[in-house]
């Protein structure tokens, strides 16, 4: 998901000898990296919800309660997301053959829809 997110349009990206700044260019804020693990139940939920429009995921969230995050999961979610949730990138990926593979290609949110989807985790 590395190459997806220094190659999108509104990243910046500034190397220093003993650190890399990633910035979400429109609001100068800094982008912190996550990684979240979920049980094969609760990853299921997840991979539905980011198959939902995000207006939709807070009414499932309300409705069935937010995944829950669980130690060596089946599912891992790695997620970038600007200090000010203004920007969300993530790749939900599934333990297959002794490896995480991809469960779908990097998506990004920006504005109201990355705010809505930050609230997943």
């Amino acid at each position: 998901m590395a190459a997806a997110v220094s190659a999108y349009h509104n990243i910046s990206i500034s190397k220093s000898f003993f650190s890399t700044k990633v910035i979400y260019t429109p609001t100068g804020c800094a982008v912190k990296t996550m990684v979240l693990e979920y049980s094969p139940s609760d990853g299921k939920q997840v991979e539905r919800l980011l198959c939902m429009p995000p207006d939709e995921m807070i009414a499932d969230i309300e409705h069935n309660g937010k995944p829950r995050t669980g130690a060596n999961g089946n599912f891992r979610l790695d997620i970038c997301l600007s200090k000010d949730r203004r920007f969300c990138a993530l790749q939900l990926f599934r333990f297959v053959g002794l490896r995480y593979c991809p469960v779908f290609a990097p998506r990004f949110y920006e504005g109201k829809d990355a705010e809505t989807v930050a609230k997943l985790f």
